[in-house]
């Protein structure tokens, strides 16, 4: 193995050492991942979609790869592909922007202990005129992105749902809730979208530990 390359599809299949390595604790994700991913509220292609969101949020490439692969076997074309993984593009960019409400905050001094409330969201219309032009492109991009196409503004909604909460970004997860249910998902279905991203986050981490193998035998 060359110590450049980080990343190789091959390496993926030491993720099996870790069923000896940890065998209760492997065993038990496998099949709480087994089962986050199974037909549901939600069918298995949408939350094939919500993986390869999410995955390209976590930026975990074992997982795209896994999850793209599991996603045409459940007949997802390209451009419905295309739609998720905008979908976590603007939503991994929203984050940052939502949270330039804090930094505003923390820039003016404002004096308050409490680090999130849901009006410091009011302050992000200051990027309109802090970086105008800018902001009105991502806006724009947003918009678009949101907009029903191929994919439902529901399906686009509960995916990002799942994504704001891989982002961590709580202004996010109150609007794209939100969002969805204006769009008709229920509780049952949003509760579906979120394990999905739980089940992908931590997988992103365990798929991670291939390569830790790879530096701790090196």
């Amino acid at each position: 193995m060359s110590k450049e390359e980080l990343y190789r599809k091959s390496y993926f299949n030491r993720l099996g050492e870790l069923s000896d390595l940890a065998p209760d604790a492997f065993k038990a994700f496998v099949q709480f991942d087994k089962l986050a991913l199974a037909e549901g509220k939600l069918s298995k292609k949408l939350k094939e979609l919500i993986a390869i969101a999410v995955a390209h949020t976590t930026g975990c490439p074992y997982c795209i790869d896994i999850h793209v692969k599991a996603a045409k076997a459940e007949d997802v074309t390209k451009e419905e592909m295309a739609e998720a993984i905008l979908v976590a593009t603007a939503l991994k960019a929203g984050s940052a922007l939502a949270h330039g409400v804090n930094a505003l905050n923390a820039y003016d001094q404002n004096g308050e202990d409490e680090l999130y409330k849901a009006s410091y969201f009011n302050r992000l219309k200051e990027f309109s005129t802090l970086n105008g032009d800018v902001f009105k492109s991502f806006v724009d991009f947003d918009a678009k992105t949101m907009k029903e196409s191929i994919l439902s503004v529901k399906e686009k909604e509960l995916i990002a749902v799942a994504v704001a909460h891989t982002t961590g970004c709580p202004y996010c997860i109150d609007i794209h809730t939100k969002g969805a249910k204006k769009a008709n998902a229920t509780k049952e279905e949003l509760a579906e979208s979120i394990l999905v991203a739980t089940a992908l986050k931590a997988g992103s981490a365990l798929a991670h530990s291939v390569n830790a193998l790879n530096a701790y035998d090196a």
